[in-house]
Order: C-alpha cells, then sequence, then structure tokens
C-alpha cells in the first residue's frame, strides 16, 4: 500500500500536528528565551546572527565558528542508550552542516549509575564519531547518578553561512530526507544512517556546505524532532515569513503512515531556501546521491503557515498571533521578546 492511500484527512493532519511531542517541545523554547533576554540579532556580512538558530553562529577570521549542543530524553537513553549515544555525534553534526559548516570536534556529558550502565552509551558515542569522521576530544562524567543522562556539544566551522533567519519571499521551501532508512522502533526516528557507508554518509553531508558556499540557497534547517512541518515553522518564525506547502510533495517512503512521517526524525533530512532560477541544480545535486529532494512550497511574506492536500487548504499556524519558539520577529501588539 502506497504510504498516502489511507492518509486521514487535512483537519486531522493539522489537529494532531499542533499537538505533536515534537511541537510540545519546542514551545518550551519560547519560555526559556523570555527569561533569558539572548542578545539582539545582528548582521554579519549579508547573514543574519541570533539565537534560535541550528547553532551559535560567531564571526571568526574569514569565517564562523559554529557551537551547538544536543540533550537526550532519559527515557531514550534509558531504552536505547547504543544509538543514543550514537545520535550524539549524529544529530550535532546535522545541526553543523544545516548551517553550511563543516564539523571540528565534539565533547559529552554522561551521568550514570555504577559499573558497566555507562558502556554501551560511549560504545554509541565512539562509534558516530568514527562513522562522522569526528573526533570526540573530552567531556565530563559522573558515575554515581542514579541513571544514565547524556548531553553532548560540537564545535564547527562555516566558511559561508546558511542560517534560519534568511530566508526569502518567493523562494521555493526544499525537503531533501534519505528515504533509505527504517524507523528505530518505538520511537519516530527515521534511521539511515547507522550501518550505513561512512563515505556515503560524509559525502550526503558535504551537499550542504557546498551549496553555502556556491551561493544556491538562502536559508536551511536540519528537521528536528518536529518534523517537517515543526520545522518549517521555525524556520518561517525565525525569518519572519510565512508559506503554503503542498503535503502531497513531501518525500515519503513507501509503505510508511503518512501522519506518522509528519512527525519524524530523520537521520538526514533538511530545509533550504532556494530561489528559482537555482531549484533545478540544487535538487539535482542531492538526486544524484541518491536523496529524495522536492520543492514542498513556496515562502511569502504572510507569516502563516498553511497546509494542502489533494485540493484543500488550511491554517496550521499565524506566526503573527502565536509564536512557537519565540525567536522571530516581535509578535502583533506585543512590546518585545
Amino acid at each position: 500500500m502506497n504510504a498516502r492511500d489511507s492518509a486521514p484527512t487535512l483537519a486531522q493532519i493539522v489537529t494532531t500536528l499542533r499537538t505533536a511531542r515534537g511541537i510540545a517541545h519546542k514551545r518550551d523554547i519560547d519560555a526559556v528565551v523570555q527569561v533569558l533576554d539572548p542578545a539582539p540579532a545582528v548582521r554579519h556580512q549579508g547573514h543574519t546572527l541570533a539565537v534560535g538558530d541550528d547553532c551559535a553562529a560567531i564571526p571568526d577570521g574569514d569565517g564562523y565558528l559554529l557551537f551547538a549542543i544536543e540533550g537526550f530524553i532519559n527515557e531514550f537513553v534509558e531504552q536505547q542508550p547504543w544509538f543514543a549515544g550514537y545520535c550524539g555525534v549524529m544529530v550535532n553534526v546535522s545541526d553543523i552542516y544545516a548551517m553550511g559548516g563543516r564539523p571540528v570536534a565534539v565533547v559529552d556529558a554522561l551521568w550514570s549509575r555504577d559499573g558497566d550502565a555507562a558502556r554501551p552509551v560511549l560504545e554509541g558515542l565512539a562509534e558516530g564519531a568514527r562513522v562522522y569522521g569526528v573526533p570526540l576530544v573530552g567531556g565530563h562524567s559522573n558515575r554515581r547518578n542514579d541513571r544514565e543522562q547524556l548531553s553532548v556539544s560540537i564545535i564547527g566551522r562555516a566558511r559561508r553561512l546558511l542560517t534560519s533567519f534568511d530566508a526569502r519571499s518567493g523562494d521555493h521551501l526544499v525537503a531533501v530526507i534519505d528515504l533509505r532508512g527504517r524507523f528505530q522502533e518505538p520511537y519516530a526516528y527515521w534511521n539511515a544512517s547507522s550501518g550505513a557507508p561512512a563515505e556515503r554518509l560524509r559525502a550526503d553531508l558535504e551537499l550542504l556546505p557546498a551549496i553555502a558556499e556556491d551561493g544556491l540557497a538562502s536559508a536551511a534547517k536540519d528537521i528536528s524532532m518536529a518534523g517537517v512541518i515543526g520545522t518549517a515553522l521555525m524556520l518561517l518564525e525565525c525569518s519572519g515569513k510565512g508559506a503554503l506547502i503542498d503535503l502531497d510533495a513531501i518525500p515519503c517512503p513507501p509503505g510508511v503512515d503518512f501522519q506518522r512521517w509528519l512527525t519524524a526524525f530523520p537521520s538526514y533530512g533538511f530545509l533550504l531556501s532556494v530561489s528559482a532560477p537555482d531549484l533545478e541544480q540544487v535538487l539535482g545535486r542531492f538526486a544524484a546521491r541518491g536523496l529524495s529532494a522536492a520543492s514542498i512550497g513556496r515562502i511569502d511574506d504572510s507569516r502563516k503557515l498553511r497546509l494542502s492536500m489533494q485540493g484543500q487548504t488550511e491554517t496550521f499556524w499565524d506566526l503573527a498571533e502565536e509564536a512557537l519558539i519565540g525567536c522571530g520577529p516581535v509578535r502583533a501588539g506585543q512590546g518585545g521578546m
């Protein structure tokens, strides 16, 4: 059966996505941003540098130093310790590449129980570092905790940035996903990484900084736990834009439940803002490596994310009325963030 044959209605999809766990977690960012009162956004060499991106981008010489961190849900670390360790490298590497950079090194913080409880997490970290060619250069450990808890941080460098704040009206919103994977059950994690050839994974990721350096995209974002739609919403919020997304155009593996797919976190998945003249070249670069890429919509000035499917259209989110992560332009009727 085709993944879309038994798809729910558009109204049902909108309701499900708005209450999805991944989007709920992104809502938490708004409260944190309001308390921390981060530094204001700045423009640097045509790029917007601001809190809310996949990485912090710090001007450094002829490029940018990129800095990111990921923490992992205790339940995930407990139930899939090896894969959690592996993801500690994988997801951080994706954040660096999403911004047009290349990873330099990672460090970890791992708290665990005594004995061998931490071993599978550490083995997963080591394998992730090997596969992605990123050295694990240090960290912090505590083997006297009551459970395993993991966070991993990364630094990288970019010559030319792809940010979440520079999407342009009129651009195509391109989604690229590696469909050559499987769900890491019982989670909605689409694993197209572990077990795949390391050389292929690295070369696939290298497409992102190449696109950045060739000026073929104005913005990009790593598809996160918020799924394709939630990630698009974050990109649009940061850029102060809106979009109409055609759900029928989103790349989807055959046989996968479409509504689950919309909430999935793919091990290789990115959204890019691409101008019409550059679209064919960008799609061709991904296709040449066996990656599924498509224009799934157009970016506009509405600040509304609308979804269409089989000829019907629904407004999913109005960013002028309701923030998601609180890192975009000031909301209508409010003073500041």
